[in-house]
């Protein structure tokens, strides 16, 4: 597949932000990957995995520093990797208590 069939097939809401033909799938791999995870439906996830490859999608999402928990899920699951291997898992924020005067 081509840089260029895979970018037009990937949903124009995905990456509403930029211009789709300006993304360099080799350079912006971790923001394209994250994108499709976050926000992506099945078709986007089968072009992305014909793309990259499950490999290289695990390999970028374990470095990425933050993923919603349904995307975290989801990529565990289907790659089998456990979820404590994935950076995000690891160095979630946590949320501020309130103050307490």
């Amino acid at each position: 597949m081509s840089r260029q069939e895979c970018i037009q097939g990937f949903s124009d809401y995905i990456f509403w932000d930029v211009d789709k033909d300006s993304i360099d799938l080799a350079v912006n791999a971790p923001y394209v990957v994250q994108r499709v995870l976050e926000y992506g439906q099945i078709g986007d996830w089968k072009n992305l995995l014909a793309y990259y490859g499950m490999d290289t999608i695990v390999r970028v999402s374990k470095k990425l520093r933050s993923l919603e928990p349904r995307a975290l899920a989801f990529i565990s699951t289907v790659s089998r990797t456990p979820i404590e291997q994935f950076r995000c898992y690891n160095t979630r924020q946590s949320n501020p208590e309130h103050c307490s005067f």
